[in-house]
């Protein structure tokens, strides 16, 4: 009994695992509002291109990135050397020895001084005079070190740095090239880009911020559509054309400067909308099957062109042979 009642169970299982797979493989045709898409083409885009500049003049004694590579903020581009001021440093090096010798003499005589006031050999005054001596040979020596690490900043400064994490778009120096302070070194576009829209003016009243914008999978190298939103509308029109921004996830690896085509909305329209997988292609025409009580029905279609969404990535637009409430099951 036990045995028959686990069969029993067992078929039960199956039966209600088979109706909601089968529930799961339906889908009822609703007429929906879509957007009646228009191909545009756009260019990526960085959200700025920012120079590295020299902050010191010199000669360009290294260069260590070139057109294309990857850098981050703060990262070294290129190294500039100036030879005044390795000769300025030596000259500092000499005066601080020299000053140095001054203070320990100063303090020196200052010590000598002070033992011999106590004792009553000479005057007090012959003690302030020693005093000021030694303050005038250490305050000689503390300006000169000062002076020392200004031209030490310089030698650092004549590091050129990375101003953003971004791509090296272009140089423009080599080594050996001789620049004045404030000059640009190299161009850096930022990692972040964006899809820049030239869209007919005939749009421009569909065209807002926010609207989803869609890019084919082919533009990246594979079956899945992406998707963005447009940030700005520009109030400007320019030869003819709206032009906008939008941001479309997936970007980093592009040219800067690449043409990508680009599906907007030219407005809405009613149209069914179905998966790919509830099509079935026999001897060049579409089918799909429609579900009846008891029994499936194979009614010819025709079929429109792609039309994905974020919720149906597989989505595509029947022209004619559905009606609204039909029952479709997934072949």
């Amino acid at each position: 009994m036990r045995i028959r009642g686990l069969i029993t169970s067992g078929a039960l299982a199956a039966i209600l695992l088979g109706a909601a797979a089968a529930q799961a493989a339906t889908l009822t045709v609703a007429e929906q509002k879509v957007s009646d898409e228009k191909a545009v083409f756009a260019t990526v885009e960085s959200t700025s291109v920012v120079p590295a500049r020299s902050r010191i003049g010199g000669t360009v004694i290294a260069l260590k990135v070139r057109e294309g590579d990857s850098v981050t903020r703060g990262q070294e581009i290129a190294t500039i050397g100036d030879d005044k001021l390795t000769l300025q440093m030596n000259s500092l090096d000499a005066q601080m020895q020299a000053l140095m010798a001054q203070a320990s003499q100063a303090q020196l005589d200052f010590d000598r001084t002070n033992g011999l006031v106590e004792r009553g050999t000479l005057p007090r005054t012959k003690l302030d005079e020693a005093r000021t001596a030694l303050n005038v040979a250490e305050n000689n020596l503390r300006a000169k070190t000062a002076e020392r690490a200004v031209v030490q900043q310089q030698f650092k400064e004549g590091q050129v740095l990375a101003p953003d994490d971004g791509r090296v778009l272009k140089k423009m120096i080599t080594v050996g090239s001789v620049v004045l302070q404030g000059d640009t070194i190299v161009t850096v576009a930022q990692q972040h880009y964006k899809l820049r829209l030239r869209v007919p003016e005939r749009h421009a009243r569909f065209l807002k911020a926010g609207d989803r914008v869609r890019v084919d999978g082919a533009e990246f190298g594979d079956h899945t559509a992406k998707f963005g939103t447009i940030d700005l509308v520009y109030p400007l029109i320019e030869d003819g054309r709206v032009v906008a921004d939008a941001t479309v996830e997936g970007l980093g690896q592009y040219f800067v400067g690449d043409r990508l085509r680009v599906w907007i909305s030219g407005g809405d329209r009613p149209a069914f909308v179905i998966p790919s997988r509830y099509i079935r292609t026999e001897f060049g025409i579409d089918y799909v099957q429609l579900g009846e009580p008891g029994k499936t029905v194979a009614v010819p279609v025709q079929r429109g062109r792609d039309h994905p969404t974020p919720e149906m990535p597989d989505g595509l637009e029947i022209l004619s042979g559905l009606r609204n409430g039909d029952r479709l099951v997934q072949p």
